[in-house]
């Protein structure tokens, strides 16, 4: 069970360290993206981190 010390403490972390983007996308679409992320092995978030990395790489070197 997680004590109120430690949901304080993670709170104050995520403000501190972390910014939340929202964005939106059709009905239907989070399900298809969630099972993307699950077959990479990964979590819905680490997996939109890594495609917006990734495509700012690409985007950087074509304007290179």
């Amino acid at each position: 069970m997680t004590s109120e010390a430690q949901i304080k403490a993670s709170l104050k972390y995520m403000k501190e360290k972390l910014d939340d983007v929202r964005f939106r996308v059709p009905k239907g679409q989070r399900a298809v993206i969630q099972e993307h992320a699950k077959k990479m092995g990964e979590s819905t978030n680490a997996f939109i981190k890594r495609a917006v990395a990734e495509a700012m790489e690409r985007d950087n070197n074509k304007s290179e």
